[in-house]
């Protein structure tokens, strides 16, 4: 099977390398966004899908927008591919593109769909509190994701997962889904299955004031906006702003599901269930642990910080370099 890949991100890499060592399908060509400045000496970096094209020597593609650029377009006519496989590309393809391949445009999405259509599937799962996700296959169509589902997979989410961890774990599970899908779509052994849109919900992109910490919410709520947005949700601390990077619930119901090592330690602790104070007020310090802050219902010990300028750090280095105490407050950035 002769195949286009489109893809941009670490996600997308593990569903290319899948395909690059497949013996059944070929490559023949991939396209990608165009090189990005990163911020440390403002060089221009290459995407992770195009250093691996560049690594098997694929010819690569990066239009500025695909779906106008006359070149690419008439390159992507001329290849006759079987189908475009797409995964976190990062453009809308045109209905000319998605009607070139003679199977189809086939998508590598990150939820199961309905649920979960848009940029960021994996985030706004776990900012829910979503105790499952998975990865759904689909032909596409012109719309967001709204295209006929083929295959999903299943797979929990543990109460630890950040984004970054879980978006590693469904990037192996696509990778396998999506060379099952196709060949499997080759033979005619998979019937399309239309989308419920009364079922759908929107993953937006996530914007800088989904970042901000509020902490009168609750603790489970601000551990699942920490660990779906992660590494970027910001308080502040004596004025400056300050990243909480992981965090651990302290209530019965969550410490089960937390690893044994974990469990020990936390299950020291000092009884706190009568401790009412504002919320982000630091109502304990516990030895080798780190600072314990009051929410608007609940405790959250903070794991794992990240200063201003400073490396991440777990939260017992940061109570001993700040010389943390008890009552100091945490602020909404």
């Amino acid at each position: 099977m002769k195949v286009v890949f489109f893809g941009t991100p670490q996600f997308a890499v593990p569903t290319l390398e899948k395909l690059l060592n497949n013996p059944d399908i070929e490559v023949l060509a991939v396209v990608t966004q165009p090189d990005k400045r990163r911020e440390r000496g403002n060089k221009l970096t290459p995407s992770p899908v195009k250093t691996l094209a560049n690594a098997h020597n694929l010819p690569v593609w990066q239009p500025e927008k695909v779906k106008k650029d006359g070149e690419t377009l008439n390159q992507l006519q001329q290849l006759d591919a079987d189908a475009f496989v797409v995964v976190a590309y990062g453009q809308i393809l045109s209905k000319k593109i998605l009607n070139m391949p003679k199977l189809g445009c086939i998508n590598v999405h990150g939820s199961i769909l309905p649920q979960y259509r848009g940029a960021a599937p994996i985030q706004w799962c776990i900012y829910n509190g979503e105790k499952e996700t998975g990865i759904t296959t689909m032909l596409m169509d012109v719309g967001m994701d709204t295209g006929d589902m083929l295959l999903k997979a299943n797979t929990p989410i543990g109460l630890l997962e950040n984004a970054q961890v879980l978006a590693d774990k469904l990037a192996v599970i696509g990778a396998d889904l999506l060379l099952e899908t196709l060949l499997k779509w080759e033979r005619q052994e998979i019937t399309p299955i239309p989308q419920d849109d009364s079922l759908a919900n929107y993953a937006s992109l996530i914007q800088k004031e989904d970042y901000s910490l509020d902490w009168s919410k609750s603790a489970i709520k601000l551990h699942n906006q920490i660990r779906g947005f992660y590494p970027n949700c910001v308080t502040t601390f004596r004025n400056q702003p300050l990243k909480i990077t992981a965090t651990v619930p302290l209530k019965r119901a969550y410490i089960q599901e937390l690893p044994e090592q974990l469990r020990d330690k936390i299950h020291n602790l000092p009884d706190l269930s009568t401790v009412s104070t504002q919320p982000g007020e630091v109502v304990n310090i516990a030895k080798g642990i780190g600072a314990i802050v009051q929410t608007g219902e609940g405790l959250l010990w903070l794991r794992e910080v990240q200063p201003t300028g400073k490396r991440l750090q777990s939260g017992w280095d940061f109570v001993n370099g700040t010389r943390l105490t008890i009552g100091e407050v945490m602020g909404n950035w």
